[in-house]
C-alpha cells in the first residue's frame, strides 16, 4: 500500500476556510477518482511562527500504478483548482509514502 503525502502550509488568514473546503469539496472530489481507499488530515504540532499553519493531507492507495494513474489523469485539474483558490498562500509538497508495517504492538518494552 501506498500512502500519497501532501504537506501543506496555508496562510492563517485563510486557514480555517482552506480546512472547511478541503474537508467538504477538495477531498470528495479526490476520493470520487476511486483511486483512494482513504484519507486523513493531521496539523503539524510544532512549528515556527511563519504566518502559516501546516497540514499533512494523506491518502491510501493500493499501488503505485493506481497512484500514477490518478496522477496522470486526474491530478492536474484537481491542483489547479487549489492554485486558482488559494494561490501563494497555500504552499505544497508531496511525498510517497510505501506501507512496509501496520499497527504494529508494542511488547516487553518499558515506557521511556
Amino acid at each position: 500500500m501506498i500512502i500519497y503525502n501532501v504537506t501543506v502550509n496555508i496562510d492563517n488568514s485563510v486557514a480555517e476556510e482552506w480546512l472547511d473546503w478541503m474537508k467538504s469539496i477538495h477531498i470528495p472530489e479526490v476520493m470520487a477518482t476511486g483511486f483512494f481507499l482513504n484519507n486523513q488530515i493531521a496539523r503539524l504540532l510544532l512549528e515556527e511562527d511563519n504566518g502559516g499553519t501546516t497540514y499533512a493531507v494523506q491518502y491510501t492507495c493500493r499501488s503505485l500504478s493506481d497512484l500514477e494513474e490518478y496522477q496522470r489523469d486526474h491530478a492536474p485539474e484537481l491542483q489547479a483548482k487549489v492554485i486558482n483558490r488559494y494561490g501563494e498562500k497555500c504552499l505544497t509538497f508531496r511525498s510517497l509514502l510505501e506501507i512496509v508495517a501496520k499497527d504494529v504492538e508494542r511488547t516487553g518494552q518499558e515506557a521511556e
